[in-house]
């Protein structure tokens, strides 16, 4: 059997790097644990690929997290609290 993976997308941050030392903590030792820095124009274009619109985010297997799908900024929300004029 392959070794399982979890990939933490990270931009080196204060809260990014509390998601890596937390993924790091609870990973079962099977795991294999790999922080990916988004300033790397190679990582930013898996991210995108993979969905993520905002970070950190955390892929297991493959596949991003339940818990980081659909996050990021929302221009409608923004426009609704009066941020743009048009």
């Amino acid at each position: 059997m392959s070794r399982r993976t979890v990939e933490v997308f990270s931009a080196g941050c204060p809260l990014c790097n509390g998601v890596v030392e937390d993924v790091r903590r609870i990973a079962d030792p099977s795991w294999q644990v790999t922080v990916l820095d988004m300033n790397d124009a190679h990582v930013a274009k898996r991210a995108e690929d993979l969905g993520i619109r905002s970070i950190p985010a955390v892929v297991v297997d493959g596949r991003l997290a339940d818990c980081c799908i659909g996050r990021g900024v929302d221009m409608g929300c923004l426009k609704a609290m009066g941020l743009s004029s048009f």
